[in-house]
């Protein structure tokens, strides 16, 4: 089974909708299983859409989807090249005073969706709000719960900040009894001792240490949004695993390398088997 994560940055990267289209030519190429996506925007103002079969709906918390929907118009345009992949949103917070900022997943086979509110905030207006998004599917014939996830800082208050977000994101985790896929970006660099990717490792193995093979290793490489100042080379972007899932192989994309930089992050490809 293939899986692709990004942190999009939507709407707010130059030419926008030629980098949505260099993605979907990624997914059709490359026939991803089942996608991850953060910073997925759409504009406040823009008109309400309908939206297909294809949409599962539960996680969208009151909010319609708009018609500059990214998750939507990237549904669109896969489409327009063949491909269909069940899809589901979860609105998480307003950004930069004008965008629905949200998560989203994209899988080949049905998927039953349900956001979980996980941060200490929870007003949408506050951008510290932080709202996951789990998606029960299958994968190679097994059912699998796939989340979404774009985590906070890490900061000294342990009543908020990501050690808060993730003792939430464990114990809705404890409902689940099947294979757990964690993709997305934890705004946690692997390396820094006793903070995120530490508690994380005590439960999920990160693809990245166990795979096969390795093609490429950061995904943040200058400053960013939420990263500002930074000269080094990070990896905040992650495929965690259940220990009944293996890593074979590990790839960072739209990296410029092979494919084209669409984000102020770079994407994981990671192929994965059952152990």
């Amino acid at each position: 089974m293939k899986i692709l994560t990004l942190n999009t940055h939507s709407w707010l990267e130059d030419n926008p909708l030629e980098k949505l289209e260099q993605l979907a030519k990624v997914i059709v190429e490359r026939e991803y299983d089942l996608i991850a996506l953060q910073e997925v925007n759409q504009s406040i103002t823009a008109d309400t859409e309908e939206t297909d079969v294809f949409f599962h709906g539960a996680a969208l918390d009151g909010l319609a989807i708009h018609a500059d929907n990214f998750a939507l118009l990237l549904s669109k345009k896969l489409q327009s090249f063949g491909q269909s992949y069940y899809w589901c949103w979860q609105p998480v917070h307003i950004g930069y005073g004008r965008y629905h900022e949200g998560v989203a997943l994209f899988s080949k086979k049905p998927i039953d969706s349900k956001g979980y509110l996980v941060s200490k905030q929870s007003e949408f207006t506050d951008y510290r709000t932080r709202k996951i998004l789990f998606g029960r599917t299958q994968l190679d014939g097994r059912e699998v719960v796939a989340v979404s996830c774009h985590y906070s800082w890490w900061l000294e208050d342990e009543t908020e900040g990501f050690l808060k977000e993730w003792q939430q994101t464990l114990e809705h985790l404890a409902e689940y009894d099947v294979p757990i896929l964690l993709l997305g970006d934890f705004n946690n660099p692997a390396g820094m001792s006793e903070q995120g990717y530490e508690l994380v490792l005590k439960h999920f193995r990160d693809s990245y240490e166990h795979a096969e093979e390795i093609d490429g290793e950061h995904t943040v490489v200058k400053e960013i949004d939420g990263w500002s100042g930074n000269n080094q080379k990070l990896r905040i972007d992650f495929v965690f695993t259940s220990e009944e899932i293996k890593a074979k192989r590990y790839e960072v994309l739209f990296d410029g390398r092979k494919t084209p930089i669409i984000s102020d992050h770079f994407g994981i490809e990671a192929t994965l088997d059952y152990r």
